[in-house]
């Protein structure tokens, strides 16, 4: 995978968007900050143990996700664009691989749309992905609206 980010086809991508009550710049800090990132990154039920959060293009992120059930998830990934209080992109070292882009844009004072999309190489690996993470991520959402209810406070 390139370290740029790779234009795809809509088969090969999973978007998932949300306008979430807070400002573009704590949106903005709830993916950025590693602090507050491990406490709602993930489904429902999951935990993270963040080893490395390089935030700079280049940088390494390296966390375990741990499951509410049972097993441990490595996450090898490197950022590739950083633009804020816009644009966060990564990719993945680890299986399955894809680049993350996530975008924030300002719809009012206290209203942004965020959109999480996963970019695939292929339509095939993208499908294997879909059946999964569509329910995921709106909880990955939900912990995020969470998280910033308190960050607003």
């Amino acid at each position: 995978m390139t370290s740029e980010i790779i234009s795809a086809t809509p088969d090969c991508e999973i978007v998932t968007s949300r306008i979430v009550s807070a400002s573009r710049e704590i949106a903005y800090e709830a993916w950025s900050d590693p602090d507050h990132l491990k406490i709602w990154w993930g489904p429902a039920g999951f935990t993270n143990t963040f080893n490395e959060f390089d935030f700079r293009p280049g940088g390494k992120w390296s966390f375990i996700m741990h499951g509410p059930d049972k097993g441990n998830y490595a996450n090898e990934c490197e950022f590739i664009k950083i633009e804020r209080p816009s644009l966060i992109a990564w990719k993945r070292f680890s299986k399955p691989l894809f680049q993350v882009v996530v975008t924030f844009e300002e719809i009012s004072t206290n209203k942004t749309k965020t959109i999480f999309k996963q970019i695939f190489d292929t339509a095939e690996e993208c499908s294997k992905i879909k059946v999964l993470a569509v329910d995921k991520n709106e909880e990955n959402f939900d912990r995020l609206e969470a998280k910033l209810v308190k960050m607003n406070v």
